[in-house]
């Protein structure tokens, strides 16, 4: 098994699915970035605007004070924690590098704004690119119907990462999240079959996603997100299981356990 590293989710933000409004202090979402490290977090990422269904435009201001004293306070009190921000907006993502921020994560996958790349080309950030089914970092609640689900992830990511090395960004700074739930479809199907097939993509780059808690997981049940840990834990297995290098999850503790857990089975086989 390849060695998988665990991105906790920080989100600052009063509107997110799950974890809205509990992390806007400074305070508070220092000791959840230590808790999560404790826990066994690899990288912690800090979100300062929801894309989910619904989710409002921030304005530029708005979400750099979210995030970038944030960020500067984790790199006071823990130096050498690794940090990534969710971010498509590319002054954002040029203040958090400067703050000591080594991943963006975005979620249009350079087109939610143009120079985006540039900024990361002249840092030694990596970056994720990341599938979704609107050109908008505002998803959408649409039932989207593919022929193919992953060669459209697949040949979309590949338009992206070429596109990303023309505007000088190294190949090897490149890491690809397919999207899930809401990003893909409102169909649950979809993402269930990405997961089934996802050691498809890894020859793109480096696989980074995010089950966590998403509206897919939900079962016939029609479970709140309060009450989707165990289909996360299940899913970021799966994932694991058939090649992702980097699972994001509000779950650290309890993600980081169940993939022991599976690396002591591997191992013993």
């Amino acid at each position: 098994m390849n060695t998988v590293q665990i991105v906790g989710i920080l989100n600052t933000t009063p509107d997110s699915y799950f974890d809205g409004g509990q992390y806007n202090a400074l305070s508070s979402a220092l000791d959840r970035a230590k808790e999560m490290r404790a826990h066994g977090a690899d990288i912690i990422e800090i979100g300062g605007q929801s894309t989910g269904p619904g989710s409002k435009d921030v304005s530029l201001d708005e979400e750099l004070s979210r995030t970038i004293p944030i960020i500067r306070v984790i790199k006071d009190s823990m130096p050498d924690s690794i940090l990534s921000i969710d971010t498509y907006v590319s002054d954002i993502a040029k203040e958090a590098i400067d703050a000591g921020v080594s991943m963006i994560n975005d979620v249009t996958a350079g087109r939610g704004d143009s120079k985006l790349f540039a900024v990361v080309a002249k840092s030694d950030a990596k970056l994720v690119l990341m599938y979704a089914k609107d050109a908008t970092a505002r998803t959408t609640i649409e039932t989207r119907e593919y022929d193919d689900v992953i060669r459209t992830i697949h040949d979309f990511l590949l338009s992206r990462i070429e596109e990303a090395k023309k505007q000088g960004i190294e190949e090897s700074d490149l890491i690809v999240d397919p999207g899930m739930g809401h990003f893909i479809s409102a169909e649950p199907a979809y993402s269930f079959e990405v997961i089934r097939r996802l050691q498809e993509l890894t020859t793109l780059a480096p696989i980074f996603i995010s089950p966590s808690r998403k509206s897919f997981l939900a079962g016939p049940s029609n479970l709140p997100p309060e009450d989707r840990l165990p289909a996360t834990i299940a899913a970021s297995i799966a994932c694991v299981n058939n090649g992702a290098s980097y699972v994001r999850t509000h779950d650290v503790r309890e993600t980081n356990n169940a993939l022991q857990i599976y690396a002591s089975i591997k191992r013993a086989q």
